[in-house]
């Protein structure tokens, strides 16, 4: 029997499974839909899919360098429990492998990799390690540095994974100073979590906001709302600073030493190894950051089971 595009986009669409694998078990069984379902079934990759559904915000960021680029990412699983299986652990470090080798440009392209010496893809390693440990996994999302000097650091057994990168002058790649000073700014990252690299990345649109908020809080004040509008104004322009030093890296107070900033403590560094540092930039992630947890209620849980709610 022979089948066409639209059967296999129909046999995707009744399993959730991936397009080429939904074409095979189509070849495989003639053609016939409801064979192929079960082969699916029988593969192991319908149940995987099943297990797409549930909410997956545990899990682990992690960061690291290698020598083809710098990666950091975050894969998702259902449960505390397995965000500490070794099999899960491996999996996540070898799909930053992956990003940092390969530099993929999206999730489809990532999904398409080799992993690590299997012979396998990423996307049939996700779907194996799925089976295996018996939970959804999701690879939520990655960031990569293929140039200059990137310090990675992972805080909290994968809590939060932090990437930095700095541009030296020739010859400061591998100093110990540089490569400190990188480490304790990624802590710094990952501790203050600031929204921004420098005070000039913050758009005017936020400090409008920002100055919004300040001059309605003043308004409010009955000590504050009869002051003159000029003194209101250099007061705002106080309190934004104050906004940059607790939001943007380069204006926070350096963690090691608050009576520097982080600005200052980078050129103390830079002319302390006689050369150039530049702070590019920054990833942080944190796990199952902005994703629903799913709460379970124990009691109702059993209750539905014996069929009493």
């Amino acid at each position: 029997m022979a089948f066409t595009a639209a059967d296999v986009k129909t046999l995707r669409e009744m399993t959730g499974v991936g397009m080429l694998d939904c074409k095979k078990a189509l070849a495989e069984t003639d053609g016939d839909m409801d064979k192929a379902v079960e082969l699916l079934r029988e593969k192991g990759l319908a149940a995987a899919q099943k297990k797409a559904g549930r909410i997956a915000a545990e899990g682990m960021a992690y960061a690291e360098v290698f020598s083809d680029g710098a990666a950091l990412v975050e894969v998702n699983a259902e449960t505390d429990f397995v965000a500490k299986n070794d099999q899960f652990i491996e999996f996540v470090k070898d799909v930053c492998y992956v990003v940092g080798k390969w530099g993929p440009v999206d999730m489809d392209t990532l999904m398409t990799l080799p992993y690590r010496k299997t012979g396998l893809t990423v996307q049939q390693m996700l779907q194996e390690k799925v089976l295996v440990i018996g939970e959804n996994i999701k690879i939520r999302r990655f960031v990569r540095y293929d140039s200059g000097v990137s310090v990675a650091y992972n805080h909290m057994n994968g809590r939060i994974g932090v990437l930095l990168n700095m541009e030296v002058s020739a010859g400061l790649e591998q100093n110990e100073k540089v490569l400190e000073l990188g480490k304790d700014l990624a802590m710094q990252i990952a501790a203050m979590n600031p929204a921004f690299l420098d005070k000039a990345d913050v758009s005017q649109d936020t400090l409008d906001k920002e100055k919004e908020i300040q001059l309605a809080m003043m308004a409010n004040d009955p000590k504050m709302a009869a002051k003159p509008d000029k003194v209101k104004e250099g007061i705002v322009m106080g309190k934004l600073g104050k906004y940059y030093e607790e939001n943007c890296l380069m204006q926070q107070a350096f963690v090691k030493e608050n009576k520097v900033s982080v600005e200052k403590h980078v050129a103390a560094v830079a002319k302390e190894v006689g050369g150039s540092i530049q702070i590019k930039g920054f990833y942080r992630f944190e796990r199952g950051e902005g994703l629903e947890k799913k709460e379970e209620n124990f009691a109702e849980e059993i209750a539905k089971q014996l069929g009493q709610a």
